[in-house]
């Protein structure tokens, strides 16, 4: 008998939520077959087996959670049992118990049987909503990827149920809950609350930690990138000839940034508490990038980014975007970072102040491209200016030494060819 243990996925992964589990008691499982779904505070990701069986039982259901290196399933590969019996699993943390349904509703067997007719795709939030409204979600076709049902399809057909319900459903189906009175009178504000997620509770956890044990302080600086912007057009025009991926000015603020990061080591590194403290300076440049996904904010990891050219930084970039927007991020993508890019500049953000991304001791907020007067040998110009601000750990980065790395990456900016040798 084969322990499957709940692994870890992410360099701050601590614990994992069942999402989908593939197989079940009973099944033929071949080495490579994606066994379960498991959802990280990061992402959702596929977990293949690596040994051949029959499952044998699954010990953490879909939308429990699990801690690493807990038992979650058992393989039998044929092999006689041990003789010690193995220590007995920590026990998981188990969603509230489903409250019974009304006569009006769908009994628990009904919402059963539906699962039996064909395994239903949704996240363990959307089951979770489903069974508050009362939803099967069967009877739901999913736009997710791989037809995984999303919340906007659970929302949809909640709109298209009828209005008219009977009073025994009222007391089950989700409504606008009032925050508090406001003095003698009731709270207007019709407000509605949305539970957090596994990946929304974990951001706000660690962002909370980091923002109130990192010691950060921010500097700010401007480059012109009037330069800049001419070289990317003058590139995407060669680019777009050799049917190769369009650079974005943010593949160049990256390319800009590893090469910074190599002339000010003391940037690309991290706290540690051993001893009376010390600073972690690593050996490889790998840039996270802030991206928005379905589940929340994530930070996939371009590797060794002082080492690649800006086309190949558009290539990685263009590939993590597209993983991200489909659950699809591996745990190798999403791990060793050692600095993060955190871009709003698409959305008309002028300047911006970003939370470190612990472990690492840095992130760089950038914000959008502007035309502002600008005064150039004793006339006005207009001239596209960019903000750049660092948000630093004080414990390790000093103010001067944000400065030089702001001072070198303002340079490379403008002076781009610079980031083409």
């Amino acid at each position: 008998m084969i322990d499957i243990l709940m692994p870890r996925l992410s360099d701050t992964m601590e614990e994992g939520a069942i999402a989908v589990w593939h197989k079940k008691p009973g099944d033929r499982v071949d080495v490579g077959d994606v066994l379960v779904e498991i959802e990280t505070d990061k992402a959702t990701m596929e977990y293949e087996a690596y040994e051949a069986g029959i499952l044998h039982d699954v010990l953490v259901p879909e939308g429990d959670l699990a801690t690493i290196g807990m038992i979650i399933a058992r393989l039998d590969d044929g092999s006689p049992q041990a003789s010690a019996s193995p220590a007995p699993a920590p026990e998981v943390a188990s969603a509230p118990a489903p409250v019974a349904p009304e006569e009006d509703h769908p009994a628990q067997g009904d919402v059963a049987s539906s699962a039996e007719r064909g395994r239903v795709l949704a996240t363990p939030l959307v089951r979770r909503l489903a069974h508050e409204s009362n939803i099967d979600l069967a009877l739901i076709a999913g736009s997710g990827p791989g037809g995984r049902i999303v919340r906007a399809d659970l929302e949809e057909a909640l709109e298209q149920r009828p209005t008219a319900a009977p009073a025994s459903a009222d007391r089950d189906t989700p409504r606008p809950v009032p925050a508090g009175p406001l003095g003698d009178s009731a709270d207007t504000r019709a407000s509605t609350r949305v539970p957090f997620d596994r990946t929304r509770e974990v951001i706000s956890r660690r962002l909370a930690e980091s923002s109130s044990a990192t010691p950060h302080f921010s500097v700010t600086a401007v480059a012109d990138v009037e330069r800049l912007l001419a070289l990317r057009a003058d590139l995407n025009a060669r680019q777009e000839a050799k049917d190769r991926s369009r650079l974005s000015v943010n593949d160049l603020v990256i390319r800009a940034a590893a090469v910074a990061l190599r002339e000010h080591p003391g940037v690309n590194a991290s706290y540690s508490a051993e001893g009376r403290g010390q600073t972690l300076l690593h050996g490889h440049v790998n840039i996270g990038i802030a991206v928005a996904s379905p589940t929340g904010l994530v930070v996939p990891v371009i590797s060794a980014a002082d080492l690649k050219t800006a086309s190949q930084i558009a290539e990685d970039s263009r590939r993590l975007a597209s993983l991200a927007q489909d659950r699809g991020l591996g745990a190798a993508d999403m791990s060793g970072g050692t600095f993060t890019v955190s871009n709003l500049g698409m959305f008309g953000v002028e300047q911006f102040t970003a939370i470190i991304n612990p472990p690492e001791g840095a992130i760089l907020a950038v914000g959008a491209a502007l035309p502002e007067p600008v005064a150039m040998d004793g006339a006005v110009e207009i001239r596209r200016r960019m903000r750049l601000t660092l948000s630093a750990d004080h414990r390790i980065i000093d103010g001067a030494l944000a400065a030089r790395f702001l001072a070198t990456l303002t340079e490379l900016l403008e002076h781009p060819l610079d980031l083409l040798v």
